[in-house]
């Protein structure tokens, strides 16, 4: 197969970047990622931990490194739980969110230049404390009764601010 056979050309597509958001958990604790103050986007603000999957790197090695780099843990286990579409009607290049749920083999963290991972007990998740998505995102993650794969779409207003819908 040839690249030219994949249909990539730009005109009226859209084009993403990739990127992976992980949760893990360990017994009854979620760890979370409080951003650092210097950050550029949620600084001071709970996310998953995650980044961009670089070139070269399946997104699941994307998932495994930005764990690693940005709180010290290796999973015992990690899987994708949701696909997220985030894109904008400006001609701009999206996003797409690949979120990984997973266990860890302990609570043991170390901080990086990224933030401060922090383990949140599960029944107590500081919910004001969560970037914007999260109280939407997470209950739907965390739904061990849920079966499969979450799809989602996140879609800039004309005002900038997000609508997310999920299926």
């Amino acid at each position: 197969m040839q690249w030219s056979d994949q249909g990539a050309s730009r005109a009226g597509r859209h084009t993403v970047i990739p990127r992976t958001l992980c949760f893990l958990r360990h017994e009854n604790h979620l760890l979370l990622l409080r951003g650092a103050p210097n950050k550029r986007l949620w600084a001071g603000q709970l996310n998953g931990i995650g980044g961009h999957i670089e070139p070269g790197e399946t997104p699941l090695e994307g998932a495994y490194r930005e764990l690693r780099e940005e709180a010290g843990v290796i999973p015992t286990e990690l899987g994708l739980r949701a696909v997220i579409h985030v894109s904008s009607d400006h001609h701009e290049p999206g996003v797409l969110l690949l979120v990984y749920l997973g266990s860890a083999p302990s609570r043991s963290v170390c901080a990086g230049p990224e933030g401060e991972p922090v383990w949140y007990d599960l029944e107590h998740l500081p919910w004001p404390e969560m970037v914007g998505d999260l109280p939407s995102l997470l209950p739907l993650l965390l739904d061990d009764d849920r079966p499969g794969i979450i799809y989602g779409e996140y879609r800039a207003n004309p005002d900038g601010s997000m609508r997310l819908r999920f299926a």
